[in-house]
């Protein structure tokens, strides 16, 4: 397939770009990332402090505007200006991608409304660095911070536990302890992996049982990204037909269709429809 070069090196214009930095290694970043932030006018970034390490380093001289989680709303208006008025406009965040668990869905949404086209410029991903060194199912929830109020974090941890696939947190060193036990309670029998530091000098990748899973006893630096496997003893029991459900299909094998009996089983039991359907035609073949 030949792709027109023309739709991908759009030439830089007025609209928002979305621009994922670092999330930690300096030279995680894409060599267009960098031309649209020198071609930027304004670079919207969380801590101006913070991002003046990463533009310094490749000489990167736009202007700053301080957006976080406390002042997005109150910038809207000025940069919904700026931008119609033909100004380039990139958002990052401190590290990774913006608006994933990081201030830009309130100015996404602004321009959206108001017409303006967003450009993402893909790049480094918390969230999927862990999944991709995991070994654990590649489908994935990614829920992203825990949240503050026990109530909140008990009911959501407790619906979360019934979805069968990798599930992806955000925590912090001095939170962990305290999610711990929750976990714990949630997510017995299934395997973790924490991410401590990705991609720095002192990262560190902890695998364990979330049931051997222990509490911290040194102070922890940088945030973490945690990874809890899918359901892996749920898997194992929706490979097996136990006695009672051989002695039904027996029962039934010569009374109904294999479909019908399939459906049956499968609706009262979370069983592979496809271990049900082989099963009924061996069944099938004896007779």
């Amino acid at each position: 397939m030949i792709v027109n070069s023309k739709s991908i090196n759009k030439e830089t214009k007025k609209n928002l770009y979305i621009v994922s930095t670092p999330i930690g290694n300096m030279s995680d970043i894409s060599l267009r990332a960098i031309e649209t932030l020198k071609k930027s006018d304004y670079i919207l970034c969380e801590d101006t402090r913070v991002s003046k390490n990463l533009l310094n380093k490749y000489q990167i001289k736009s202007h700053l505007i301080s957006n976080h989680k406390f002042n997005e709303k109150k910038n809207l208006i000025k940069i919904i200006k700026l931008i119609k008025e033909g100004y380039i406009i990139s958002l990052i965040s401190d590290a990774g991608t913006p608006s994933i668990s990081d201030p830009g869905t309130i100015l996404v949404n602004e321009c959206i409304k108001n017409n303006i086209e967003i450009i993402p410029l893909p790049g480094p991903s918390a969230t999927i660095s862990a999944v991709s060194i995991s070994g654990f199912s590649e489908k994935f929830f990614f829920y992203g911070f825990f949240p503050e109020k026990q109530k909140l974090l008990e009911e959501d941890l407790e619906v979360l536990s019934k979805i069968d696939c990798s599930i992806v947190f955000f925590t912090s060193p001095r939170k962990v302890n305290k999610i711990i036990p929750y976990i714990k309670k949630n997510f017995s029998g299934r395997k973790i992996l924490i991410c401590r530091e990705m991609t720095k000098f002192y990262e560190e990748y902890i695998r364990s049982e979330v049931d051997k899973l222990e509490l911290f006893n040194n102070n922890l630096k940088g945030e973490l990204t945690i990874v809890i496997s899918e359901n892996i003893n749920q898997k194992k029991e929706l490979q097996i037909l136990n006695e009672s459900d051989k002695r039904l299909i027996s029962k039934m094998i010569n009374k109904l269709s294999i479909k019908e009996i399939t459906d049956l089983i499968n609706q009262n039991k979370k069983i592979s429809k496809k271990i049900i359907y082989e099963y009924c035609l061996k069944i099938k073949n004896e007779k």
